[in-house]
């Protein structure tokens, strides 16, 4: 088939959904056919068709009675993948595309990680570099590389995978090494929605989101990118999430734009002292009127930082603004008007620090190794709040500095 040189360069990675059978398999295929038609030039990821990896993974673990060690099971599971690269390059041939297959045994192998087997994190300067040799070169001459997704090899020849997300990580690395135009994630969902449809009926598609925003919904539960892979999303590329019911890869889904940051870091987040307010009584949570008449008074008088609450109390989290003392009659007389409510306590001068980066849930133990670095030092904790990728503290105002220093320190030695 004819292919032209001019045409722009797309990655386009198939999840293991749209592989399940030969039908969804076939529509895959022939949305490459149409694309390469049209002059693109096209690398594919795909991952284990349908239900593959997770019948490797229960054999293997029945059959070795659980006992296998981690770098045989990498080696096993990668099989699925192994096959669909096959299969994928093969229907291309059959359908007129010059296509061929990247498996990781090869010496051309792209994907090179670490040995963390079952989620190896990838060299990626080792990445681009093997991809810029052995990938673009097929690319730009028209052939379809089918690249198996979720698969590394370390620097020793031993396969690995990524973990969750891992085929999503390959798309976004090979997207980087071949400067593409767009990478197309093509899922079962028509892309990324307001909420779960599993939980939540009619949720909205977004036709468009920022990687920021969705970092902080990638590890909720709900049908979205794993924020491992979202690391890895190439910063001047956008990603086009659409629902593999289509077979031509132009219909519209959800544009995700920008990229994130890769180290985490601490900041000084306020340039003003923070007060602590502190509201105690009995069944606070369930009486939104308090609730709400409390935070109206707040946001009249300053910016709310953050804010904490179980059944019988309520903490707010305020920058220390000039009217600062009248907000804090204002939730005093509020207190005393409420049975629910029992007595309010202040804290003045705080420094606010936020700590935040991709993969900050996923590295263990950080938040014991801040809290003992600053423990050590004589440094104490005001209050701490966690989200997906940020962790909040607050410390005396007049500690700001050696805190954020220790913090940022421990974040280096993680």
């Amino acid at each position: 088939m004819e292919n032209t040189k001019s045409g722009k360069k797309i990655v386009v990675k198939f999840g293991g959904s749209s592989l399940a059978d030969h039908e969804k398999l076939l529509k895959a295929v022939m949305a490459i056919v149409s694309e390469v038609k049209r002059g693109t030039r096209i690398a594919v990821v795909v991952s284990a068709m349908g239900k593959t990896t997770d019948v490797l993974l229960s054999t293997a673990k029945n059959a070795s009675n659980g006992k296998l060690a981690k770098h045989e099971l990498d080696d096993i599971l990668a099989m699925g993948e192994r096959t669909s690269i096959r299969v994928f390059a093969a229907a291309l041939r059959n359908n007129g595309v010059d296509a061929c297959y990247f498996d990781p045994v090869e010496d051309k192998w792209p994907i090179i990680t670490d040995d963390t087997f079952q989620n190896a994190n990838p060299n990626v300067k080792e990445c681009i570099k093997n991809i810029k040799s052995n990938v673009l070169s097929l690319i730009e001459k028209g052939t379809v590389p089918v690249i198996a997704g979720f698969v590394g090899k370390t620097k020793e020849g031993k396969i690995t995978t990524l973990g969750r997300g891992g085929s999503d990580t390959t798309a976004f690395i090979i997207g980087e090494g071949i400067d593409a135009d767009q990478i197309i994630l093509v899922t079962d969902a028509e892309g990324i929605m307001s909420s779960d449809p599993k939980i939540i009926q009619n949720p909205k598609l977004l036709p468009e989101i920022n990687v920021n925003t969705l970092v902080g919904l990638a590890d909720s539960g709900a049908k979205f990118i794993h924020s491992k892979a979202l690391k890895y999303k190439p910063k001047n590329v956008d990603v086009k999430v659409m629902s593999n019911k289509h077979d031509d890869l132009s219909k519209s889904g959800t544009i995700i734009k920008d990229a994130l940051a890769w180290e985490l870091d601490a900041e000084i987040a306020s340039a003003i002292p923070v007060a602590e307010i502190t509201v105690i009584g009995k069944g606070i949570s369930n009486n939104i009127e308090i609730i709400t008449e409390m935070f109206e008074k707040v946001r009249q008088h300053t910016t709310l930082l953050g804010m904490s609450m179980n059944t019988n109390s309520i903490i707010f989290y305020i920058n220390q603004e000039s009217s600062i003392i009248e907000l804090f009659n204002q939730i005093h007389q509020i207190t005393v008007d409420n049975k629910e409510t029992i007595a309010m306590a202040v804290k003045k001068d705080l420094a606010f620090i936020q700590t935040s980066g991709v993969g900050l849930e996923e590295t263990h133990g950080i938040i014991g190794k801040i809290s003992e670095d600053l423990r050590q030092a004589g440094i104490n904790i005001s209050g701490i709040l966690t989200i997906t990728s940020s962790i909040l503290l607050f410390v005396d105002w007049s500690e700001r500095e050696k805190a954020l220093n220790l913090i940022r320190a421990s974040l280096k030695t993680r």
